[in-house]
């Protein structure tokens, strides 16, 4: 059962999203969060989820920020379309942020709409000087509006533009740089991206600022074979693969520990399996801890 809406005033800043690992938040675990309060350090809600003024949706999702700390993550900003940031869409998304005032927020190196049409995917982008001016103006009016940083996260990859001519990796590092804006990096994505794209993974990750991410996600993706060819989906419909697990723990020796996100979007399971990926996240993220602290002590 939805609870009543809290007597405390809104906009009371979510506590910071901790190095540690949380979940997504789905709805089929909504009532069970709010019943038992299962120990997690985190969550992230999908922002176009919550766009309504009211409802039971925007009302449990107030109560639940009582107890942990929330991101969001958007879909919608397209913020690779040359025609700009839908204002309409970005001045909802601010009135959201406004209500919960998530700790952290992002959205995708891609774009999808077009004509004011919304294409339901989040489509690449050609790497070229012209396409960088373009994120970059649509992050800069986007943090402009919302009066903050955002998390821009790397898209997973199947094909790559003939036009490109600066490596992804260094593309978002532009980005972040010319903007002051965070990277969220989606090891799940580096990964289908570099095998599907015959890339470095190592690389890629050392190709960017560590200070400038400020997130990681970790998912499961589906293999396909397609002409004689491996094809790596990024569909979140599975465990965390050992490969991702292997990246993952590369990626803290490159860049730290960092606040790190299970997604689970397909074939959503119980909220325990969410909770035991979650935990097998936070494992490497203390044996990481504990690993550094020896080597200091000596």
């Amino acid at each position: 059962m939805v609870p009543a809406p809290s007597p405390t005033p809104m906009g009371r800043p979510s506590p910071p999203v901790p190095a540690r690992a949380g979940i997504g938040l789905r709805h089929p675990h909504v009532q069970r969060l709010l019943d038992e309060r299962p120990k997690v350090a985190w969550l992230e809600a999908h922002s176009e989820n919550y766009l309504a003024a009211g409802g039971p949706r925007i009302v449990a999702l107030d109560a639940i920020r009582r107890d942990y700390p929330i991101s969001f993550h958007s879909v919608g900003l397209s913020l690779g379309s040359a025609e700009g940031v839908d204002p309409a869409h970005l001045a909802r998304l601010a009135m959201l942020y406004r209500r919960i005032e998530p700790t952290q927020i992002s959205d995708h190196l891609s774009w999808s709409v077009s004509g004011g049409v919304y294409l339901n995917d989040l489509l690449p982008l050609p790497y070229t000087s012209e396409a960088l001016d373009i994120v970059c103006r649509n992050v800069a009016r986007t943090q402009d509006v919302l009066g903050r940083t955002i998390l821009v996260e790397n898209p997973s990859a199947y094909l790559s533009y003939a036009a490109s001519h600066i490596p992804e990796a260094e593309f978002l590092a532009a980005v972040a740089q010319r903007t002051g804006c965070g990277i969220l990096l989606d090891i799940n994505n580096v990964y289908v991206s570099t095998h599907n794209l015959d890339g470095d993974a190592l690389r890629y990750m050392r190709s960017l600022n560590p200070e400038s991410v400020g997130e990681m996600h970790l998912a499961g993706h589906a293999v396909q074979h397609i002409a004689n060819h491996q094809v790596l989906i990024d569909d979140h419909g599975s465990a965390v693969a050992a490969e991702v697990w292997h990246l993952y723990e590369q990626a803290l020796e490159i860049i730290g520990p960092r606040p790190t996100l299970i997604e689970w979007d397909t074939r959503v399971p119980p909220l325990p399996t969410l909770l035991a990926e979650a935990s097998r996240a936070e494992a490497r993220l203390s044996e990481f801890r504990q690993t550094r602290i020896h080597c200091y002590a000596e």
